[in-house]
């Protein structure tokens, strides 16, 4: 039987946000909160390893209410808490679905990781992976789960690259490459059109979602995670799928 861990709760879009330490992950979160906020009910989850820094700087953008803002201090390497044991994560998203239902995407923001950083599809069905321009031009070039698994790659700052001595339209090339063509899209905060390409993306994946045809990017082995009623999933458990159709949890 199909069935959600609050079964009076609609089940959100959730969408991952990892990347390097500075590519602007937080940023990127503020300026879809801007732009959406206003037709879509959202939520935010922060990871940090010792401090809620990330969900502080978002509550102070104004960008949400700050209730719809939720911290986790993970305690260890931010891949723990997205990939190998989801279950902090996915007990804030699952209260946070219930004390704001409906809602209508949660935003999950790893901690500042490096090129290897990937989402369990226990915990997001998609997920943003971000690069900078002032993390050097080369870096798309050098691949990795991240940057090659990602529903979508950005590349950030990019009003930044004369300052930097990158060329932007190179480092897209570059990245399309290493992602076989999937999409990437080159951002700056002050550039309409880019921001309305992310935009885009987002209610598209949204209207996927809603339809029952988005199915999440597996990046390896389905993480060990509990829910909110204390369901209790493990690597052993064959049962366990990844999220499907729209408002439906694990198929059981």
């Amino acid at each position: 039987m199909l069935e959600h861990s609050h079964p009076d709760v609609q089940r959100s879009l959730r969408l991952g946000v990892a990347g390097p330490v500075g590519t602007g992950k937080s940023s990127l979160i503020a300026l879809l909160c801007r732009e959406l906020g206003t037709e879509l009910s959202l939520g935010v989850i922060t990871n940090d390893i010792y401090t809620d820094e990330d969900a502080r700087f978002l509550r102070s953008a104004g960008v949400l209410a700050p209730e719809r803002i939720r911290a986790v201090e993970t305690g260890a390497c931010p891949h723990t808490a997205i990939r190998d044991d989801v279950s902090q994560n996915l007990l804030a998203v699952e209260d946070l679905e219930q004390d704001f239902t409906p809602v209508d995407v949660v935003l999950v923001e790893s901690g500042g990781d490096n090129l290897t950083a990937t989402f369990s599809p226990a915990l997001v069905d998609a997920q943003f992976f971000v690069l900078d321009v002032a993390g050097g031009g080369d870096v798309a070039r050098k691949g990795g789960p991240g940057i090659a698994g990602a529903d979508v790659l950005i590349v950030n700052k990019t009003d930044l690259a004369p300052y930097v001595g990158v060329d932007v339209e190179q480092m897209v090339r570059d990245a399309s490459a290493a992602r076989e063509g999937r999409t990437v899209i080159a951002l700056s905060r002050t550039d309409p059109t880019s921001i309305a390409r992310v935009r885009t993306w987002v209610l598209d994946t949204l209207a996927e979602f809603r339809s029952g045809a988005l199915r999440p990017r597996d990046p390896g082995p389905m993480a060990p995670h509990a829910h909110a009623d204390g369901t209790v999933h493990t690597h052993a458990d064959d049962s366990v799928h990844p999220h499907g159709d729209a408002g439906r949890g694990h198929e059981h």
